[in-house]
């Protein structure tokens, strides 16, 4: 009997224990990141900070619009090392992303392949509440929280002006191989990076967003 007790008085210690470890293991986990970084946010602070020294931009008011749709974090983009048309909102991380990449990837693509100058990108937009590829029902685009920009276009020094919709299968490698450059380059920054090898939907843009992935097409 001593023995027993003994045995049972151990294995209730070594159950607490592991019960302690089990709860403070818990309390110490991270809390699950929020895709509502609001303007006043450290992270959005340092983000804002860090994509002034490189772009041109305003500060949106956060905004919740319903139905999961909503704009928190957010900034107005218009130069990205370039001027860039027709923006809406952006969350902070996918403009600075989306900068780094005009200035670091199509830019020198422009020279590299194109021997002239970036001038300006044109975008379909970003910020829109709607689903993924606008179907009445399912799951809701990046594009409703402002994690996602559609370009369309490059405008060029020499007068050229270079879209997917006309130039993704031009018959001049120099093209060809630009859009190939900065699709690449796209897809070693965005977490999804879609383009008309994707689908019809996408035969005139590169869908470009920070939501889930890796997936590049």
């Amino acid at each position: 009997m001593g023995r027993e007790r003994a045995f049972f008085a151990v294995l209730g210690l070594a159950m607490a224990l592991a019960a302690c470890a089990g709860g403070n293991d818990r309390r110490a986990a991270p809390p699950a990141p929020s895709t509502r970084t609001t303007l006043d946010s450290p992270e959005v602070r340092v983000c804002l900070a860090n994509l002034g020294q490189l772009a041109r931009f305003q500060t949106l008011p956060d905004r919740d619009y319903g139905g999961g749709c909503y704009t928190f974090g957010s900034v107005k983009l218009s130069e990205a090392g370039v001027p860039v048309s027709n923006l809406g909102a952006m969350s902070c991380s996918l403009a600075a992303t989306f900068t780094a990449w005009v200035r670091n990837g199509v830019m020198p693509a422009a020279r590299l392949y194109l021997g002239t100058e970036l001038v300006k990108v044109e975008t379909f937009g970003s910020y829109s509440c709607r689903n993924i590829n606008g179907k009445l029902a399912g799951k809701l685009s990046e594009h409703a929280s402002a994690n996602a920009v559609d370009v369309s276009g490059f405008t060029l020094a020499d007068g050229r002006r270079i879209t997917i919709k006309n130039d993704w299968a031009n018959p001049d490698p120099g093209v060809r191989s630009f859009l190939a450059a900065i699709h690449t380059s796209a897809c070693r920054r965005f977490k999804t990076v879609l383009s008309p090898e994707y689908n019809a939907l996408h035969a005139d843009h590169f869908h470009l967003d920070m939501g889930r992935g890796p997936y590049c097409r």
